[in-house]
């Protein structure tokens, strides 16, 4: 079983919040990502989207595109319109041969409203489930026509946030469709990881190993604290540094066959957690890990 690391920007640079983030360039985080082990990376609010420009210092640093996020706003809008969003991000992605892109639906979300606690958080009943979910069908339909694929994001403070959310919404929807499936969102909105990696393995499209803080979110109190409050708190973490369990994690997704990249995305303070540093706890405990299950990992 064959498998790659990536990372994600949003350690150098929050793109919700944005004085937490270390002042330095593109450059000097892709060196960071490059010296901390990594084979690729996300994008971020600082990557410029097209490849004339970014590829030269990807290949300065031997790292390739691994994703990166696309604020979605099927929920409420028309889905020729969704297409014309994205548009542009699919071309770079195509020319970039990015494993897909990551879609986050921010219709209705307060993740990035510091002023909503996050029991505020929007809500679908079943049947609105149901036609969302008809809809994300036929969008990600037409994004794999065009060569680049998408990956659902489930987000805290998202219309998809907990686990029987993601259930509904993966039960009413087709296999074009996968997901990106995020250690930390789930544990934070309370799921089970390992259950519904049981429930939806055939879906998963890509990982994000995000780590939680367990006491930091036990202290949360969700009618006051919003999303972002918890961020700043320290909610999340790199593998290795916090309460879930990545031995037991990479053994199930290794056990369903698995193959693709394993992210690390995690925001937080950079500066009482310095990027670079946690950046290379997170590749020293992935790598441990996917040892111990039998995963190659390519670089």
């Amino acid at each position: 079983m064959r498998a790659r690391l990536g990372i994600a920007p949003i350690a150098w640079w929050n793109d919700d919040l944005e004085e937490l983030s270390d002042d330095v360039t593109l450059e000097e985080c892709l060196r960071q990502v490059s010296l901390a082990g990594f084979a690729g990376a996300e994008t971020g609010r600082r990557f410029p989207m097209n490849m004339s420009e970014l590829g030269p210092i990807l290949r300065k640093f031997r790292l390739s595109v691994c994703g990166g996020w696309f604020s979605g706003m099927l929920l409420d809008g028309d889905i020729e319109a969704e297409k014309d969003r994205i548009r542009v991000q699919m071309d770079f992605f195509t020319a970039a041969k990015a494993p897909c892109i990551v879609y986050g639906e921010v219709a209705r979300s307060i993740q990035g409203e510091r002023t909503k606690p996050l029991a505020t958080k929007p809500r679908l009943n079943d049947e609105e489930i149901k036609a969302y979910g008809r809809q994300m069908t036929r969008f990600a339909e037409w994004c794999a026509e065009q060569g680049t694929p998408i990956a659902y994001h489930h987000h805290m403070g998202a219309v998809i946030e907990t686990e029987p959310e993601l259930d509904l919404l993966m039960k009413n929807s087709g296999a074009a469709l996968g997901l990106l499936f995020d250690t930390g969102h789930l544990a934070f909105a309370g799921g089970d990881v390992l259950r519904a990696i049981d429930h939806h393995h055939e879906r998963i499209r890509h990982v994000h190993t995000k780590d939680v803080r367990r006491h930091v979110i036990d202290r949360i109190d969700r009618e006051r604290d919003s999303f972002l409050d918890a961020v700043v708190r320290g909610a999340f973490t790199v593998p290795g540094d916090g309460s879930l369990d990545f031995t037991a994690i990479v053994k199930r997704l290794v056990s369903y066959g698995y193959e693709g990249w394993f992210v690390v995305e995690a925001e937080q303070d950079p500066k009482r957690n310095p990027p670079l540093e946690m950046a290379k706890k997170g590749h020293e405990e992935l790598m441990r890990v996917m040892a111990a299950a039998g995963y190659e990992v390519v670089s």
